[in-house]
């Protein structure tokens, strides 16, 4: 097969409109429902966290165990996606996803008692693990690259999504569970409606995976050249040489293997530069304490004095504020480019967090903050959850989708989310314990890892815009 020249992006001015650009919008939106579920899922237990504490009378460090257990499953399955996806396909991949999703979520809605519903969460964060991975990758390989930071930035806006549609329907059953998370509706609590209506959107995920087609980079790697140009032919620009394009993604692939984890190993420190700068950037963007915000914040809020419907309503308004961070990071990321975006984040939250360990650091006085205090830390909250969502929140899934080599992209994909995970849960299972110690220390702790993001920005993050995955190496 001949080639001619390969098709380049153009780097400045604007880019060639791709001929089926809402067909390109549909499929990337559908891959992009695991991170629905993903940010659902995670953020679905805050509401049921105090309902969970009283029904097994529990504390604060078995509680945080539970709610953190599906990190583990997390960590697992995002370790594993990248090798189940090159052998079986994205597709084969995302179905799983959904299928454990719907498990998990008819589990957790009736577990027989406390181990039972752990069991089901590890389930569920399997699940999640397998979307976090999946869902960049995917998205990365039928993206045209003038466009890919922008459809990438799906995977993200579907997890912001996901948690304010969580909080908005655990806000709902708690309404008409009269204000009681444990109050009862159709023979259940309300807590286990809450985890429970997740087998909707898991349903629908399952269902819309039938409706999209196959990544074209793996439909070569199996010998399927034909069905890989229509894929192209749905996707690219509508001047795209296909068998040009077909000829470069051969070539980039005719130097690689299978990724597997052997193939991340370095001269030093074990994994190449590469893969640490993705572990790099997956635990960062877990160690600021963003998930506090969305697995404790009703917690929170209450520890300092506000009721449980103020808690409910004070989670789901910095549920909107992180949407509007992530649709301000979808109209900049291929308009700025991902660091300067990343670098503007972590000066906004190391601000924002400073200011939130300031106010919780002041005593209570019946059982409330101060009223300077506790405007300053709901404010600063919300600065906070903003500045993540239009940085980091994005970019690092963008990042982690294209900066890798076609050689280890998989495997180098699935070491860096699960590093994200095992961070997440560091995080989570932490917090109830670090705040009883001191939850103004906790903040401090948080606005130390905004700083440090700062110079490793700088430092070793090249940027990626407008390059094409073949470009990576």
């Amino acid at each position: 097969m001949t080639s001619t020249a390969k098709p380049q992006p153009p780097t400045g001015g604007r880019a060639p409109h791709p001929e089926h650009l809402s067909h390109v919008i549909f499929i990337t939106a559908s891959a992009a429902m695991g991170g629905f579920l993903f940010g659902y899922d995670s953020s679905v237990i805050n509401g049921a966290v105090e309902a969970i504490r009283s029904r097994y009378a529990i504390g604060s460090a078995a509680l945080a165990q539970v709610i953190a257990i599906a990190l583990i499953g997390c960590a697992i399955g995002a370790a594993t996606a990248g090798r189940i996806a090159d052998r079986i396909g994205r597709i084969r991949c995302m179905q799983i996803s959904a299928a454990l999703f719907t498990v998990s979520a008819v589990g957790s809605a009736l577990p027989f008692d406390i181990y039972d519903l752990a069991v089901w969460r590890i389930i569920g964060g399997f699940a999640i693990g397998m979307a976090s991975v999946i869902g960049p990758a995917y998205i990365a390989e039928v993206s045209p690259a003038a466009y890919r930071g922008r459809l990438g930035s799906f995977q993200q806006a579907a997890i912001v999504v996901g948690i304010a549609i969580s909080q908005l329907v655990n806000f709902g059953i708690l309404q008409l569970a009269g204000g009681d998370q444990r109050g009862r509706l159709l023979g259940l609590e309300a807590w286990q409606w809450m985890l429970g209506v997740m087998v909707v959107p898991a349903l629908l995920y399952g269902m819309l995976t039938l409706a999209i087609p196959e990544s074209p980079r793996y439909l070569i790697s199996v010998g399927r050249t034909r069905r890989a140009k229509e894929v192209l032919a749905e996707v690219e620009n509508k001047d795209i040489d296909l068998d040009a394009r077909v000829a470069e993604i051969e070539h980039a692939m005719r130097r690689e293997h299978t990724s597997r984890f052997r193939d991340l190993k370095g001269s030093r420190f074990y994994f190449l530069p590469i893969v640490w700068v993705g572990i790099g950037l997956s635990m960062f963007q877990q160690l600021v304490g963003i998930n506090v915000a969305f697995y404790y914040s009703a917690t929170l809020w209450q520890s300092v004095g506000i009721n449980p419907s103020g808690s409910f309503f004070y989670s789901f308004t910095t549920s909107i504020v992180n949407i509007i961070g992530t649709v301000i990071a979808m109209v900049l990321v291929d308009r700025v480019g991902r660091k300067p975006l990343a670098l503007t984040g972590s000066a906004g939250m190391a601000v924002a967090l400073a200011f939130e360990a300031w106010a919780f650091s002041a005593p209570l006085v019946n059982g409330r903050l101060p009223s300077t205090e506790a405007t300053v830390a709901l404010v600063a909250a919300h600065v906070f959850v903003l500045f993540f969502a239009l940085s980091w929140g994005v970019i690092v899934w963008v990042f982690l989708g294209e900066m890798f080599p076609n050689r280890i992209r998989a495997a180098a994909l699935g070491v860096a989310a699960a590093a994200q995970w095992i961070a997440n849960w560091a995080i989570t299972a932490s917090f109830p314990s670090l705040a009883d110690w001191n939850l103004s220390g906790t903040y401090v702790i948080y606005t130390c890892f905004a700083v440090l993001s700062i110079p490793f920005m700088l430092v070793f993050v090249k940027e990626t815009k407008g390059k094409t995955l073949e470009e990576m190496g």
